[in-house]
């Protein structure tokens, strides 16, 4: 789990949505976790699937790579490359890769929905950690906007 909040600096991260690797070898890996979202990167194999869950947190799908079909709230759609799928908290999902190759996305969870340093190669480690409570954010990314201002963490100035 890491230390504490993230500091107040850029994080960048050129050609996202446009150089992603076609082929990654890991299911998920969480790229930047802040106090109100947390940036994730993730790839589904051929004939695989993120599995039919329900988060809490609101979640924003960007696809990068791949054809597949979403399912939300029992409403299906097709999805590729370019598209953005958005799925407000409490909202059953699943995300299905029916392509010839894989299914890449990154996905922006708000607050966050994993431990900063998770790093998962298969769907199946992914949901072992997650059962196991290894894979949990960060109790400093679920605090209020005011507990968080009272502490000094977001100041208005910009200043710290």
């Amino acid at each position: 789990m890491a230390s504490g909040p993230p500091k107040h600096e850029m994080q960048f991260f050129p050609n996202i949505t446009t150089s992603l690797p076609s082929q990654s070898g890991e299911f998920r890996r969480v790229l930047w976790t802040g106090l109100y979202s947390q940036v994730v990167l993730m790839t589904v194999p051929v004939g695989g699937d993120i599995g039919d869950e329900v988060h809490t947190v609101d979640q924003a799908l960007t696809f990068t790579s791949g054809v597949g079909k979403a399912t939300i709230a029992g409403k299906d759609q097709d999805i590729k490359a370019g598209d953005l799928m958005v799925v407000p908290a409490g909202t059953q999902h699943q995300f299905v890769n029916t392509g010839p190759t894989p299914l890449i996305l990154y996905t922006v969870y708000s607050p966050a929905e994993h431990d900063p340093q998770t790093v998962h190669k298969t769907k199946e480690e992914g949901d072992e950690e997650e059962e196991n409570g290894k894979d949990e954010a960060p109790e400093w990314s679920q605090r209020p906007k005011a507990e968080n201002e009272k502490d000094g963490l977001v100041k208005t100035s910009g200043k710290y």
